[in-house]
């Protein structure tokens, strides 16, 4: 079970930062990170996180995360920039997370995060100045940092 959700974090991770134009690339690179599959289990892994091709405005095609799944950098860069300056910390424990923020961004922060439907956390709650995460069983901390950095880069070295 674990080394299978892994294995699809790390393919939703390579998909969101590389240009991937086929499968064989794929399991190239996963096989240089550690992972082993057959080309059966990643073609089930693509359908299973709904990735799909699109054309690459530089030609060909490449994978792609359904759009859902993206925080759409040119209408929120300025929006997650700003409140990631009132991000302040975050704790662990087993498949929960708790982030403390400055007083009234807690909200905004999960909507954030809510909005990118991360494969990593099923869900938040949010008060004033603390949000509470529910991690998927088996994904680790530094999944949900990575995630975080991506969707909020200004977090990027001010966590963990």
């Amino acid at each position: 079970m674990k080394a299978r959700l892994q294995r699809q974090i790390a393919i939703r991770r390579i998909i969101s930062s590389k240009k991937v134009n086929g499968q064989e690339q794929l399991l190239q690179i996963l096989k240089n990170e550690g992972f082993e599959m057959t080309q059966a289990t990643l073609s089930r892994d693509l359908k299973l996180l709904k990735i799909f091709k699109s054309p690459d405005p530089h030609g060909g095609y490449i994978y792609v995360l359904p759009k859902d799944q993206i925080v759409e950098q040119n209408e929120q860069v300025g929006r997650v920039n700003y409140l990631a300056d009132g991000f302040l910390s975050i704790d662990f424990s087993g498949n929960l997370a708790v982030v403390k923020t400055k007083p009234a961004y807690a909200s905004s922060i999960a909507a954030i995060i809510d909005s990118a439907n991360s494969f990593e956390i099923i869900g938040t709650i949010a008060g004033d100045d603390t949000i509470f995460l529910v991690l998927r069983q088996g994904v680790e901390q530094a999944d949900v940092v990575v995630f975080l950095e991506r969707i909020m880069p200004n977090l990027k070295g001010r966590l963990i």
